[in-house]
């Protein structure tokens, strides 16, 4: 089903408007168009569908399991189904909004939101192909271990505190109305559709705006900085190449397929596993046009604190892979 949105991307930039697919502008517009469309796509589909659900089924049972029983395993349930899903950052929010929406803690939220632009199925096949099962199977790893030790510190500061209110309220609606035992009758289709539009709209109406700004940053910084800046100016393995290549990777947005053959490359450069995949784990999970469209969600703090876990979180892995791998 993606394939169709790079397909209306490339018979509209380069069929219809006459672009060429080697210059950086028909590239930037290609990427614009591509994930614009997808994100909107994703936006009604998954909000309505949540919402849906929350209206049709006994979300509360979930969010009990997942919030009680076992914790840890909430945490590695949240990382395991972000590796899985097939989202960037920017799509995964709607599904984080519905996670908050059913009063699912903050914390196995973000172990989602965080693993999943990191992981996806077509990255793993790609990344197995270009450069072996134990990279692969050493990322997979990483990226889920990087969700769940986020997740579990952000639960640990009460991070549902530091949400924007309408996601904050929603959130303590649905904890109160469990924690209450309060039970809802049994709502007729008219009525979940009614919900689940009404819910569409008023969430909608918040983020489209920065779904522009922040895919179209994203598209410029793709289309226009070279990849020969980064394989010349990362370093060699010095201590400072690894916080260096995690700060010059913030600027920039991509998914993890798109950074993939951008691995290999600095890799065939020469460039340390570490510093490399700590460069591209903040390019896909810590990307300024994530966090543009996360303020949508997030008080400053709370962006401020998960921002700072990730550099630390990317730079502490990209230290230990250049001091312990060996390739």
């Amino acid at each position: 089903m993606l394939s169709l949105f790079t397909d209306l991307a490339t018979w509209l930039v380069y069929s219809l408007a006459g672009f060429s697919p080697e210059a950086r502008l028909g590239q930037s517009l290609h990427f614009f168009v591509e994930d614009t469309t997808k994100i909107f796509a994703l936006l009604v589909i998954m909000i309505y569908s949540i919402a849906l659900l929350r209206a049709s089924l006994n979300v509360e049972r979930v969010r009990d399991y997942l919030a009680n029983r076992h914790r840890l395993t909430g945490y590695g349930l949240g990382s395991l189904f972000g590796a899985i899903t097939p989202f960037c950052s920017c799509s995964s929010i709607p599904v984080f909004l519905g996670f908050t929406s059913a009063g699912i803690p903050v914390g196995i939220t973000m172990a989602f939101l965080i693993t999943s632009p990191l992981i996806n199925e077509v990255a793993v096949l790609l990344l197995i192909s270009l450069v072996g099962w134990k990279v692969t199977l050493l990322y997979v790893l990483v990226g889920m271990a990087v969700g769940i030790t986020c997740g579990a510190l952000l639960d640990a500061f009460h991070a549902e505190r530091l949400l924007q209110p309408f996601a904050l309220k929603a959130y303590r609606n649905a904890s109160a109305g469990q924690s209450s035992g309060a039970s809802r009758e049994r709502m007729t289709l008219r009525e979940r559709h009614t919900f689940a539009k009404d819910e569409l709209a008023d969430i909608f109406s918040r983020v489209w705006k920065w779904v522009f700004i922040g895919v179209g940053l994203g598209a410029a910084l793709h289309g226009f900085v070279p990849q020969d800046w980064f394989e010349a100016n990362l370093g060699h393995g010095e201590w400072w190449s690894v916080p260096m290549a995690v700060l010059v990777g913030v600027p920039l947005y991509s998914n993890a397929t798109g950074v993939i053959p951008v691995m290999e490359s600095l890799i065939l450069k020469g460039l340390p596993l570490g510093t490399t995949l700590a460069f591209c784990m903040s390019t896909v999970a810590a990307s300024f046009p994530e966090f543009v469209l996360l303020k949508q969600v997030m008080q400053w703090k709370l962006l401020i604190i998960l921002f700072l876990m990730l550099l630390m979180a990317f730079t502490m892995v990209g230290w230990a892979l250049n001091i312990g791998y060996v390739g």
